[in-house]
């Protein structure tokens, strides 16, 4: 833990504070575990604490203890605009540039108060003014219990934090089976089921929780995924029409992209979502290849070594095709 970062932190917090928390586009369990898990946080220690986030979260999430209270741009715009106007300190939470939360990235970068970000994605932007950034974390929830274990104040952590904090670093981490996760990963952990979180009822309130819509979408992907074995590659989609046939909602094809790495010799899955006018990509990999790369450099994204995400705005016959011309460029990564 960056101890200049704490020290800057701890003074910064020193006193009764304006706290807006922001996390980025489409927020999954770390967005909303560590941004719930450091508000509630920062409210035990006496700050006036604001929440918000560019668009709706997944259902599965929404027990969550003081989710109901996170504020949406697409229904809060000008609730947003007030507690921005009026924050003294300007959390960053699980994105490394402003421009992944859209209009509320605009009116972050005029705003007065200090900006903090806590992130572990590689190559953060340089508009914060206090810099947590650990692209070795396995999640922007951990990071925040390390903080607050930093700051010497565990004692602060409740049930509600703990389980939010929790959901984000086992969502993150695939339940524990990402390369990323560490020695550190468990212990902390740990500390939080000691806190209170409950670890059995958040596995299942995440997981056990889906619809028969998605289980159907998820055995039509499976059914339909493209397998090229020259470069160790299984590649799935969900065309708008898909979207209609399943009803998918929010949230329901989270996870999918996993599936195709269970096959022994699939070293990269690449799952293609078509929504409105872009192609959203998710890239998945084991081992040192690292998807972060491509996705940068072809698909306007990035992320982690080892998941990675991007859009692509010609279509998704298009975005495949693209795929396919950038892959003999990593072949012999793909086949180590």
């Amino acid at each position: 833990m960056n101890s200049i970062a704490i020290a800057q932190l701890a003074e910064l917090l020193a006193g009764p504070k304006k706290v807006f928390i922001v996390t980025h586009k489409n927020p999954d369990g770390d967005a909303i575990g560590s941004a719930v898990g450091w508000g509630r946080f920062l409210t035990k220690m006496g700050h006036a604490v604001t929440i918000a986030v560019p668009n709706e979260f997944p259902d599965f999430l929404n027990w969550i203890e003081g989710s109901a209270e996170v504020l949406l741009w697409t229904q809060h715009s000008n609730q947003i605009k007030v507690a921005l106007e009026q924050a003294d300190v300007i959390c960053c939470l699980d994105f490394n540039s402003l421009q992944r939360i859209d209009e509320i990235g605009e009116l972050i970068a005029l705003a007065s108060g200090v900006k903090v970000l806590i992130d572990h994605h590689q190559q953060p932007d340089s508009f914060p003014d206090v810099v947590f950034s650990d692209v070795t974390a396995c999640s922007t929830s951990q990071m925040v219990f390390e903080i607050i274990e930093a700051l010497g104040r565990k004692d602060l952590i409740d049930s509600g934090g703990a389980g939010a904090m929790y959901c984000g670093i086992m969502t993150d981490t695939g339940s524990f089976k990402f390369p990323s996760t560490t020695a550190t990963t468990h212990r902390v952990v740990g500390e939080l089921i000691q806190a209170g979180a409950k670890n059995a009822e958040i596995h299942q309130s995440v997981y056990d929780t889906q619809s028969m819509d998605r289980l159907y979408l998820i055995g039509h992907c499976l059914n339909n995924m493209e397998v090229l074995p020259k470069f160790k590659t299984a590649i799935i989609k969900v065309s708008k029409k898909d979207h209609h046939t399943f009803n998918i909602q929010r949230g329901d094809s989270e996870g999918i992209v996993n599936y195709p790495l269970a096959v022994k010799d699939i070293h990269m899955s690449v799952f293609m979502r078509e929504d409105k006018d872009l192609v959203k990509i998710s890239f998945r990999s084991k081992g040192a290849l690292d998807v972060n790369v491509i996705a940068r450099k072809y698909f306007g994204g990035g992320g982690h070594i080892n998941a990675a995400g991007g859009v692509y705005a010609e279509g998704l016959d298009k975005a495949i095709q693209k795929l396919k011309e950038v892959l003999p460029e990593y072949e012999q990564e793909l086949n180590k």
